[in-house]
């Protein structure tokens, strides 16, 4: 039985966001691949790794209720990782 490898190289993973956009009818602005991973480590180191799936998926939800446009992703994903980051400091 062979392993099966669930992390993606970078051109995988440009892959993989191409079939989103086309299956979804997308545009590249629509998926701001690099905005989403830095958001999935900020949470990840700052909450829980099992968080940033978590975290991601509400950022999107929150978005989409907000209207869905680009300016909507980063501010929603801006508050989120605000969020993160305020996480260990509270006591």
């Amino acid at each position: 039985m062979t392993e099966t490898h669930r992390t993606l190289p970078p051109e995988a993973l440009d892959a993989w966001a191409a079939e989103l956009r086309a299956r979804f009818d997308l545009g590249a602005e629509d998926i701001p691949i690099a905005l989403i991973l830095d958001l999935a480590r900020d949470v990840a180191n700052g909450v829980a790794r099992p968080a940033a799936p978590l975290s991601a998926f509400v950022a999107g939800l929150v978005a989409g209720r907000a209207g869905g446009s680009p300016d909507d992703v980063r501010a929603t994903v801006a508050a989120v990782v605000e969020l993160a980051n305020a996480h260990g400091t509270r006591g």
